[in-house]
């Protein structure tokens, strides 16, 4: 899926026999729908009465939210990619020691990339739902649920992209790396989790 696909396109592309897409960027897009939900909200607030005090703060929101929506869209090729390197790494020759040297090799170095690609959506996944907190607090309450969809949207994008560098992640030799990525990876799913019921019950409270 690029800027010029269409989401139908997308999706016909993903329920086919192929590889790719497949569920990093099927992560990367909730991710993009939430950030798409928060500039929303902003844009619903800002200019409207009542909301005076708000404007500008949802301004630097709604831009941030486009920033993001932005990068993951680009982590929907990103995915494609790194398993497309993946893969070749894994067809290359191995009838020599040499072969099966340079191979080994390749196959890690892709499989490095193929963890940081998904925690790339996953950071920006994050930032999504910091942003959907914001225009929950300080939306237009005619759109407020809004809010709660984005961080659904967002928590969902996250936690299947954290699927993705836990997968690769295990077939690294390299252990150091590997747990690194790991651990910042938990460390978000943690804060995931608390920042979407906070949000949701904000939401909830706000509908009444």
């Amino acid at each position: 899926m690029t800027k010029d696909s269409s989401l139908v396109t997308f999706l016909d592309d993903l329920a086919s026999e192929r590889p790719t897409p497949g569920g990093g960027g099927a992560a990367a897009v909730c991710g993009a729908l939430g950030a798409a939900l928060v500039s929303m909200v902003a844009n619903l607030t800002i200019g409207k009465k009542n909301y005076e005090g708000v404007w500008q703060d949802l301004e630097g929101v709604g831009a941030k939210a486009e920033e993001l929506r932005g990068k993951l869209i680009e982590a929907i090729e990103e995915d494609v990619a790194a398993f497309n390197s993946v893969m070749s790494a894994y067809g290359l020759p191995r009838a020599s020691d040499d072969e099966k040297a340079k191979r080994t090799a390749a196959i890690q170095t892709a499989l490095k990339d193929a963890t940081l690609a998904p925690l790339r959506a996953v950071e920006a996944c994050f930032e999504v739902m910091t942003l959907s907190a914001e225009v929950a607090e300080k939306g237009n309450l005619n759109v407020i649920s809004d809010a709660g969809v984005a961080v659904l949207a967002a928590n969902a994008g996250l936690r299947s992209a954290a699927l993705n560098v836990f997968i690769n992640a295990k077939s690294i030799k390299d252990r150091d790396f590997a747990e690194k990525q790991i651990d910042e990876t938990n460390a978000l799913l943690g804060k995931a989790a608390e920042m979407t019921e906070a949000v949701y019950d904000k939401v909830r409270s706000k509908i009444g």
